[in-house]
C-alpha cells in the first residue's frame, strides 16, 4: 500500500523538522538566559546592551515564529512561580530567588523600594539614588552604567545579585527594589522602606502595556489580563492587599514612608523635599533643583537606556514599545466604565475592613 508509506514517510519527516526545531528554539533560549541572568545584561555598556539587543531581534526572527506555531498547538503560557499565598513570573523569579530574599536580614544601610508593579518603582529608585547622591548620581558607562546595575531586584534573577550592590552616599547605603507585600518583606527596624502605590485603574492600564510590551504575540487576552488583575493570581498580591499591608506598616512604624504616585506627579520637588528629610539628607537648595531635574519624567525618558527594568528577549514585542510610555494621571482613559467598575468594586471589597483611607486617596473608586 503505497499510500501508507508516503503516510509513513511524511510522518517521520514532520517529526523530524519539529524535534529539529524545538533544539534549535531550546538552544537559542538558553543562550538568552545565560546572556540576560543577573546583570550580565545591565552591567554591560552601553554599547554593549545595544549590540546584544540587536543580536537579539536578529535571533528573534527565527526563533519568534517557532514560538509562537508551539504556543497555538500546545498552549503555552507564561510560566508562574507560586510561593505560598503570593504568585510572580517564573520568567524572572525562583522558589529559591524567593527563599533568598524572604530569608534576608536586613542591614541598616538598606534603603527598600517597595510597590505593587507598574506603580512607579523605577522613578522612586533614581530619586533615592540622586538624592544619596545629592544630584551627582552617574549611570553612564564612567559610573555605575544602569539603575538595575547597582539597585537589586531582591525577590529576582534580574539586577545586580544583592552581594554585589552598589553602596550609595556618604553613608554608603543600598537601595533594595521589591514588589513583595508586608508578608513577605524582609523587614528591620533600622532599614528604610519607602513604598509607593498608584491609582488601580491606572496601575491596570500599565500593567497592559508593560506584559504586551515582554511577551509580544503570548499577550494574554485583554479580558484575561483583567481577570488576573481583579484575582489573588495577581502577581505580587492584589492592589488592595498591598496597600493595605503597607499602610498599616506606615502608620505602625517611623521607617517606613507611604506615598502616592499622583502626589509625585503634582508635586515632584515636595517629594524630594520629604524623600531627603526621611533618608535624613540634607540637600542644598542647589542639589535638591538638581535631583529634581534628574528625576524629571523628561530626563528619565531622554535617558531611558539607564531605567529599562526588563533585559531584552527573544518574544518581545519590536514595535517601537518603550519602558516608558506616559506617567501621566489618565493612563487608564481606555478603559471602560464597565471595567472600571469592576476595578472598584473589587479594590473596596477587599479594604471594606482596612484603615487606608480609600476616599481621601482615590474617591472615585471608594464610591464605584
Amino acid at each position: 500500500m503505497p499510500w501508507l508509506w508516503i503516510a509513513l514517510v511524511a510522518s517521520a519527516v514532520i517529526v523530524g523538522l519539529a524535534a529539529a526545531a524545538g533544539a534549535f528554539v531550546a538552544l537559542q533560549m538558553r543562550w538568552m538566559v545565560a546572556e540576560t541572568r543577573l546583570d550580565r545584561y545591565f552591567g554591560r555598556t552601553l554599547e554593549g546592551r545595544l549590540a546584544l539587543k540587536a543580536e537579539m531581534r536578529r535571533r528573534a526572527r527565527f526563533v519568534a515564529p517557532l514560538l509562537v506555531v508551539t504556543s497555538r498547538i500546545f498552549r503555552l503560557q507564561q510560566p508562574t512561580l507560586r510561593y505560598g499565598d503570593t504568585t510572580a513570573p517564573g520568567m524572572v523569579c525562583t522558589e529559591q530567588s524567593f527563599r533568598r530574599a524572604t530569608t534576608y536580614e536586613p542591614r541598616p544601610g538598606d534603603i527598600f523600594v517597595a510597590t505593587q508593579m507598574k506603580c512607579g518603582t523605577t522613578w522612586m529608585q533614581q530619586i533615592v539614588y540622586e538624592t544619596l547622591c545629592r544630584g551627582a548620581g552617574d549611570l553612564s558607562d564612567t559610573g555605575l552604567r544602569h539603575m538595575y546595575a547597582l539597585s537589586p531586584w531582591i525577590e529576582s534573577n534580574g539586577s545586580v545579585p544583592l552581594e554585589r550592590a552598589a553602596e550609595v552616599g556618604a553613608r554608603r547605603e543600598r537601595i533594595i527594589k521589591t514588589h513583595f507585600a508586608t508578608n513577605l518583606c524582609p523587614y528591620n527596624e533600622k532599614a528604610r522602606y519607602l513604598y509607593v502605590t498608584r491609582h488601580p485603574f491606572t496601575c491596570f492600564a500599565s500593567c497592559i502595556d508593560f506584559v504586551r510590551m515582554l511577551a509580544g504575540p503570548f499577550s494574554p487576552s485583554y479580558e484575561q489580563m483583567l481577570d488576573w488583575y481583579c484575582s489573588d493570581d495577581m502577581w505580587w498580591r492584589s492592589w488592595p492587599e498591598h496597600v493595605d499591608g503597607w499602610w498599616r506598616w506606615a502608620q505602625q512604624r517611623e521607617n517606613v514612608l507611604f506615598i502616592h504616585y499622583e502626589h509625585m506627579l503634582d508635586d515632584l520637588d515636595a517629594t524630594v523635599g520629604q524623600v531627603a528629610a526621611f533618608l535624613d539628607v540634607d540637600l542644598t537648595p542647589a542639589e535638591r533643583a538638581e535631583v529634581v531635574r534628574k528625576s524629571d519624567y523628561k530626563y528619565m525618558k531622554q535617558h531611558e537606556e539607564h531605567f529599562e527594568m526588563a533585559p531584552p528577549s527573544l518574544v518581545q514585542a519590536d514595535d517601537g514599545t518603550s519602558f516608558f510610555q506616559s506617567g501621566k494621571k489618565d493612563r487608564d482613559r481606555a478603559l471602560s466604565d464597565a471595567d472600571r467598575a469592576r476595578i472598584a468594586a473589587f479594590c473596596r471589597e477587599r479594604l471594606m475592613s482596612s484603615p487606608y483611607p480609600l476616599e481621601q486617596f482615590y474617591p472615585d473608586v471608594a464610591r464605584g
